[in-house]
């Protein structure tokens, strides 16, 4: 039963492009996969097994394609096949009339199979091959809308970011390799001789891969940007399943080896990477226009936060962190999904307003949304795992807690700005003033997703599902802080943009990204360009002008001068030629 999870949207996507996207049934072919597979994990819940087939063999070396069924493995299961369910069901209203429908479903069931094997991987090999198929998918889907000029190159831009982090992530698995002897992380026990250099640069070019997959600095700048495709694939892919394969691999590791390992410079400098996203990331969300960019700076916040507590080496809290999020920050996503739909494909926030009253479904889930993501105490499950990522920092480094208190402040701030602008009011444009609540395929999984943002954090739906909830902890200094940043987020986005029609604020450098896309598109992009076209401009003088034009042209000049002055009439020279050549060739045959 366990490879049925990778088979069936395996076996979706290939029938859905060999044969069935002429017949107008591919887009039912890939949810009833999803459909199962979501089944199929919920029967595997709390099963631990691991099964394995010999792929290939070198000499004493074996690589598998082997399945982990555990803890971790089976609640992110959940996860992925759960929202990744949903997402197909809103999908068959949003997308009903895209001429590549389907193309789209089969891009999604390609996404399922790539996530699920990473999820179930035992081994780095494996694990490497379905994250660049993650990475094959993503620009498949984010570049849905290719005909688009900002989708084809946002796809590209996601596809060429990540390329950078996996670099970075292969040499990392060489080294846990060396490390090791073993791919297989069940397998994996850290030498007591190795020093504690080696280790920590080998953790850090692991880090590197989950740098471009959940799109930590300064590999972030992807994400935004891929917001170019399709509302649902927003959902399923950059809020719940992709991005959160990092810090998944990153728990698995981990997980394996034991968090001791990654004491000292490794971890610090995970966290601290993990803290400065969490905050630019916050930063740059609160002078947004566009309800998906802001949903898209959120999410890498979000991530920050989880990173840092693997960083912290309290990788449990960031799994349940990413488990108790995957949930509300789908909601919050295909909730946008839903306001855009109706508002004609209008996505500036400015240009909606009074949408409460005309799509209260929509609204009332929209709010669970965000009551979750700014952490409501003792409602919402947001508030359950931030408390633990809170007090990992407090227990760990003061500094990473003041700027975890800082971006709560700042994710309520943003959030209740987006909010306010959005629902409250009155409707600012036309297409808002038209819109109505959208149909039951579309509402039906915000009311699941918003009773999950509200239960996943209870125990008795986290303990099964989740990765491992550690036990809570009461701590009054981490209560005050997290319930005073949320007032004050509250009193100060409400006072600041209720019936406001314009942004009363304008800090140029977080609404243009700290200028950093500008930096890397203008500067280090532009320079890497010139520098490939001088190597190449030199290059063509050098060996195609040079050698191979220059020479040939040279070489078959000169042989034709030679051959020209044997043709020159004279029947003398041509007899004693002839004759020279009948002595040559008797020669030959009589002495060799």
């Amino acid at each position: 039963m366990p490879w049925l999870l990778l088979i069936l949207p395996l076996l979706a996507a290939v029938s859905n492009q060999l044969f069935l996207r002429k017949l107008g049934i591919a887009h039912w072919v890939s949810t009833a996969s999803a459909a199962a597979t979501f089944v199929i994990a919920v029967l595997l819940l709390g099963k631990e097994d691991s099964l394995a087939y010999a792929w290939a063999t070198v000499g004493d070396f074996q690589i598998d394609i082997g399945i982990t069924l555990d803890k971790l493995s089976t609640g992110m299961m959940i996860v992925v096949t759960g929202v990744g369910l949903l997402v197909h069901v809103f999908s068959l209203a949003y997308m009903k009339d895209d001429s590549a429908k389907a193309r789209y479903f089969t891009g999604l069931a390609l996404f399922m199979f790539s996530m699920t094997g990473i999820v179930l991987a035992s081994n780095f090999i494996m694990t490497f091959i379905f994250w660049e198929l993650v990475g094959l998918s993503s620009y498949l889907l984010i570049g849905h809308w290719y005909q688009k000029d900002s989708a084809a190159d946002a796809a590209k831009k996601a596809f060429l970011t990540n390329r950078i982090g996996d670099f970075g992530f292969m040499i990392g698995i060489l080294m846990m390799w060396g490390i090791t002897g073993t791919l297989t992380f069940s397998e994996m026990e850290i030498p007591a001789t190795v020093s504690a250099g080696i280790l920590g640069a080998a953790l850090l070019c692991v880090f590197c891969g989950a740098v471009g997959k959940s799109a930590q600095l300064p590999l972030h700048v992807w994400l935004p940007d891929a917001m170019e495709g399709p509302t649902p694939v927003s959902a399923l892919i950059h809020a719940a399943t992709m991005v959160a394969a990092g810090v998944y691999m990153l728990f698995r590791v981990q997980f394996s080896i034991g968090a001791e390992a990654f004491e000292g410079f490794s971890g610090t400098t995970i966290a601290y990477i993990g803290g400065a996203t969490a905050l630019v990331a916050a930063l740059m969300a609160t002078q947004q226009d566009d309800i998906k960019k802001i949903l898209a700076y959120s999410t890498l916040s979000q991530l920050g936060y989880m990173v840092m507590a693997v960083g912290l080496l309290a990788g449990e809290a960031g799994m349940f962190h990413l488990f108790t999020h995957a949930w509300f920050k789908a909601l919050l996503f295909l909730g946008s999904g839903a306001i855009i739909y109706a508002c004609h494909h209008e996505q500036d926030i400015w240009k909606m307003g009074g949408l409460l009253k005309k799509m209260p479904v929509t609204g009332i889930t929209f709010a669970i949304g965000t009551a979750a993501l700014i952490a409501v105490p003792y409602v919402t499950s947001g508030f359950w795992s931030k408390e633990e990522i809170l007090a990992a920092a407090y227990n760990g480094d003061k500094f990473l807690f003041a700027i975890a208190v800082l971006v709560a402040f700042l994710t309520t701030f943003y959030m209740t700005r987006a909010f306010v602008i959005t629902f409250l009011g009155k409707a600012r444009s036309e297409n808002a003033d038209h819109a109505h609540e959208v149909g039951p395929l579309m509402s039906i999984p915000l009311v699941v997703l918003a009773a999950m943002a509200v239960l996943s954090g209870y125990h008795f739906l986290s303990d099964p599902l989740a990765a491992i909830r550690p036990e809570h902890v009461a701590n009054n200094v981490v209560l005050i802080a997290s319930i005073g940043t949320l007032i004050l987020g509250l009193v100060a986005g409400f006072l600041l943009y209720n019936g406001k029609t314009k942004d009363p604020l304008s800090i140029p450098l977080f609404r243009n990204r700290f200028y950093l896309d500008s930096i890397y598109e203008k500067g280090l992009v532009k320079y890497l360009q010139d520098g490939f076209a001088a190597i190449v401009h030199f290059l063509d003088e050098l060996i195609i002008n040079g050698l191979i034009v220059g020479g040939f042209t040279r070489l078959t000049d000169s042989a034709g001068r030679l051959f020209t002055k044997a043709q020159s009439g004279n029947l003398q020279a041509y007899a004693f030629s002839f004759g020279l050549g009948v002595l040559l060739v008797i020669y030959f045959t009589v002495f060799f």
